[in-house]
């Protein structure tokens, strides 16, 4: 064992989960340690509710992101979520639509098959995803959530060829699921701009990946149902001082999946909206009270992928 945990020193990796905690000395560009993500942010009057209680509960809200996909978004609405995360200064970041959950497959529904849910399904998945991506750059978007490796490596070589704007956030989704240092390190590798790191990850974890890579972490601080239903806010504190720079990120517990979002459910995605940034409220309350000197980023950050006009 030893040998092994050798050979992964020698190659720049750590050699274990680091259980003495480490702090992290890595930053944003601008310094920050953390930033506040609210997320299942699905259309404009749930981004409009967001900014509003965002205001009301003073919590800075630096990035929100919506997960029932471009596809399912008007051009109109589009241009709203991008016209409100602008004149706020705040990241849309939206999730690429098509998704072998939605397709024709039958491994998805199959007990062993759950992890496929939001890959992509043969290479006209992988040119809808793009087009979903092209559209949301036209409208504004400089933020996309993506949760397949191979449209990661794309839409990265699509960036350096020109062909998609070279400030596009690719921000990973949790669904991709890498849970080790050198799985999030290849998730860099590929392009990725962020990474939201499953749920259940131990701090000594979540130090251990941050030893590996600099990009930052999306970690959900309480995470919704599906995803285990976890109430961290007390671990804030040390998820900061950690695994900076990261994303406090907030998900709703005992609260339902409202994927794919619309009309018939705009109440309760506009409802639930405003109880993640109470959440946020919470969770930003125990993190000056343990860990004061935690530094966050000032609005309209220069890295954040904040719509254009």
């Amino acid at each position: 064992m030893q040998n092994t945990r050798n050979f992964l020193a020698q190659v720049g990796l750590p050699p274990g989960d680091a259980f003495d905690l480490p702090a992290s000395p890595r930053r944003f560009p601008d310094g920050a340690q953390y930033r506040v993500e609210i997320p299942s942010v699905e259309g404009p009057r749930a981004l409009a509710a967001v900014l509003e209680e965002a205001e009301r509960h003073a919590v800075l809200v630096h990035r929100v992101s919506q997960g029932s996909g471009i596809m399912l978004l008007t051009d109109d609405e589009i241009g709203e979520m991008a016209r409100l995360g602008r004149e706020a200064q705040i990241e849309v970041s939206l999730f690429v639509g098509p998704r072998a959950a939605w397709d024709t497959g039958a491994q998805i529904t199959a007990s062993a098959g759950k992890n496929l849910g939001a890959r992509l399904r043969g290479m006209e998945q992988v040119v809808f995803a793009v087009e979903d991506v092209r559209r949301a750059c036209a409208l504004g978007i400089r933020s996309v959530l993506v949760a397949d490796e191979g449209l990661l490596w794309l839409a990265n070589e699509m960036k350096k060829a020109g062909e998609l704007p070279a400030n596009l956030v690719l921000k990973v989704s949790v669904q991709m699921g890498a849970a080790n240092p050198i799985s999030v390190r290849w998730m860099e590798q590929l392009g990725a701009g962020t990474y939201n790191v499953p749920t259940d990850l131990s701090l000594p974890q979540l130090a251990a990946i941050r030893q590996a890579v600099a990009l930052p972490l999306d970690i959900y601080v309480e995470a919704p149902d599906d995803f285990g239903g976890f109430v961290r806010h007390y671990e804030v504190p040390e998820m900061v001082r950690v695994a900076a720079p990261m994303y406090v990120k907030l998900g709703l517990r005992n609260a339902p999946n409202i994927y794919p979002s619309g009309a018939h459910m705009e109440a309760a995605a506009v409802a639930l909206a405003r109880e993640r940034v109470h959440r946020a409220a919470i969770a930003l309350d125990m993190l000056r009270r343990y860990y004061p000197e935690a530094k966050t980023s000032l609005r309209g950050a220069g890295d954040l992928g904040i719509p254009m006009g």
